[in-house]
């Protein structure tokens, strides 16, 4: 890595074509699950994620501050799609028993059954954008990749400014 007088390490040619790279891809295999999505359940990728998130808790159910923070986006990201998730009758929220200021969004039967509906649709247009295309070892990379950089991007701590804290 070159060094320049401010003291950056500007990336190498090497590092800037595997950057680009790699943000061409994410944009692209994004934008292609999206699509599916779309057009086979009629809601964005971010939202299945959210009804994955609730099929997998403890009775359906989690915090909304929880699902903000598993799903890495802002609490008023996740109300408006939890919004969106109710008015489609897939969501419904409760009051936390526990906290009378917190909520809870609960998966309700007709969003379980719409989550299993599209799920195997998804689960085809993730095999075949991603996994069809990479060999055993490469899996086997990718996953250590990208757990390395989870956790080394993963702040910890009181002070950990996180947007799906706020």
């Amino acid at each position: 890595m070159t060094t320049a007088p401010t003291g950056t390490r500007w990336l190498t040619e090497e590092e800037q074509s595997v950057w680009q790279a790699y943000l061409h891809a994410t944009t692209l295999l994004e934008d292609h699950l999206d699509r599916q999505l779309q057009r086979d359940a009629g809601m964005p990728h971010v939202y299945y994620g959210l009804l994955v998130q609730l099929s997998q808790a403890p009775g359906r159910k989690l915090r909304m501050t929880e699902l903000a923070r598993d799903a890495k986006i802002t609490r008023s990201r996740l109300s408006h799609a939890v919004a969106r998730l109710e008015k489609n009758g897939w969501v419904r929220r409760e009051n936390c028993p526990s906290d009378k200021r917190g909520q809870n969004a609960v998966l309700t039967e007709e969003g379980y059954e719409m989550l299993r509906r599209s799920a195997p649709g998804h689960v085809n247009a993730v095999r075949q954008a991603l996994f069809d295309r990479l060999t055993p070892e490469q899996v086997r990379g990718l996953g250590e990749i990208m757990s390395t950089l989870a956790a080394g991007l993963q702040p910890e701590g009181p002070d950990a400014d996180l947007p799906w804290l706020r």
